[in-house]
Formats: C-alpha cells, sequence, structure tokens
C-alpha cells in the first residue's frame, strides 16, 4: 500500500514567548537558539517521514520563517491562537489528511511518526510521554482536525471522540518542557546543532 500523503502543520510560538520553562538550560546557549534548534530538527526529522507530503509551519515569527525557509516548507499565519490558528491552517487543506505535530520534539525518528500515522485511520492523537499532553493529532482525509491542545490536552482530545495511539514512540512523544526533558532528548539521540 502506497503511503498516505499527510500535511503535517507545525505550529511554533513567536521566539519572545517560546519555550519559558527552558530559559537558561543549557545556561551556554542562548535562549532563542535552543528554540531553533528543537524547531529545525523536529521539522527535519518530520520531512523524512515516510507519508509526509509537506510540513506547513504555523507561526508569526519572522526569525523563525528566516531559519526555515532553506528548508522547504511552507507557512501558515499564527491567527492568535494556537487552536485557532491549527483549525485555520487545517480548514484551508480541504480533502487532504492533516496532522498536528508539536514542534518540540526534537530526537523524533521519522518511522515513529509513519508508523504513528499509518495507524490514524480515523481522527487520532498521541500522548506525550507522561500521558496528559498531546504530541501529535492526526485527521484522515474527510475529517477535520478538531484541535484541543492546551492544559490535559490527551484528555481533551480523548473526551473529544479520538482515539488514542500508545504505540512505543519514545522519540515521537518525547516533547521538550524542561531541562530534564531535554536531556533525556539528547539521550534518545538529539544532537543539537545551534545556529
Amino acid at each position: 500500500m502506497l503511503p498516505v500523503g499527510w500535511s503535517l502543520l507545525v505550529p511554533l510560538k513567536a521566539l519572545p514567548r517560546a519555550k519559558s520553562r527552558l530559559r537558561g538550560a543549557p545556561a551556554e546557549v542562548g535562549h532563542d537558539r535552543l528554540v531553533v534548534a528543537l524547531a529545525l530538527s523536529t521539522v527535519r526529522a518530520a520531512q523524512r517521514a515516510d507519508g509526509v507530503d509537506e510540513v506547513v509551519v504555523v507561526t508569526g515569527d519572522e526569525r523563525l520563517r528566516r531559519e526555515l525557509t532553506p528548508f522547504g516548507v511552507r507557512f501558515a499565519d499564527d491567527a492568535g491562537s494556537l487552536n485557532g490558528s491549527l483549525t485555520a491552517a487545517a480548514d484551508a487543506l480541504t480533502g487532504r489528511p492533516v496532522a498536528a505535530l508539536t514542534g518540540d520534539v526534537p530526537a523524533l525518528r521519522p518511522v515513529e511518526l509513519a508508523e504513528a500515522l499509518a495507524l490514524a485511520t480515523v481522527r487520532s492523537f498521541v500522548p506525550d510521554l507522561p500521558g496528559d499532553g498531546t504530541v501529535l493529532l492526526a485527521a484522515p482525509a474527510g475529517e477535520r482536525l478538531r484541535p484541543e491542545f492546551g492544559p490535559d490536552s490527551a484528555a481533551a482530545h480523548a473526551r473529544s471522540g479520538a482515539k488514542r495511539l500508545d504505540g512505543a514512540w519514545p522519540t515521537l512523544r518525547r516533547d521538550v518542557d524542561t531541562a530534564a526533558d531535554l536531556a533525556e532528548a539528547v539521550r534518545l539521540g538529539w544532537v543539537p546543532g545551534f545556529s
């Protein structure tokens, strides 16, 4: 069976507001450089996943746009809120399978993303490693994405009728919010390249 052509949305906050719990970790790297590195690693891995036709970065941040433009991504505007921005970007892709992937899974192995997307035959989500957040929300063609990101988003997506996918995908499920998460991403194989 041929891979499904997913459009993958990657939302990225403006750098001044992004990853506030990571400020100062690691101390020798500027915060903006760290956030850009997290995003770039995530996007590049997603582009290599079987079944992903395109990556659409959802952001209003000009530096992020400059940093990611050379890698062939498309961009969608930040509509003011995470869920509103994702909804607008997904609705513009009518008739296509659409998924939203958080921009902070830098250790991501493309095969794990491909496996999760292949299982998303109905609207589905993948929780983060702690189990309360969401790293991936996927809606096959004909279904709306209907994102519910925010606190306890895994429970919110389950309540909204999305199917929970609990695969053994350590690099997909390891989002980075804290210094401990960052260390775990490095342990999983992420080699940060700071620009």
